[in-house]
């Protein structure tokens, strides 16, 4: 698939990195499957560049309308996980 992240210009690169690491996260648990842990860790690293709930609903529909990806669900699916691995 071809597509951009959405990302804000003012954020460092580190930052960047972070959010961009939950989308990649997200393509991963729909395209092979991934642990549910990763997916909370990535999710931890992006509520420090996003702590606002409003700011992740419009980045996470952003996402969602470029890739067809839904990371609410891939979130919610893998706090709700044990072990192993989750696949959407």
């Amino acid at each position: 698939m071809e597509y951009s992240y959405p990302i804000d210009p003012d954020w460092t690169t580190d930052e960047i990195v972070n959010v961009i690491g939950l989308f990649q996260k997200v393509e991963e648990a729909y395209e092979q499957g991934t642990r549910p842990k990763d997916i909370l860790q990535a999710y931890k690293e992006f509520k420090k560049v996003v702590p606002s709930k409003a700011e992740e609903k419009t980045l996470f529909k952003d996402f969602e309308k470029k890739s067809g990806f839904i990371p609410f669900q891939v979130i919610k699916k893998a706090r709700a996980a044990g072990d192993g691995k989750i696949k959407m």
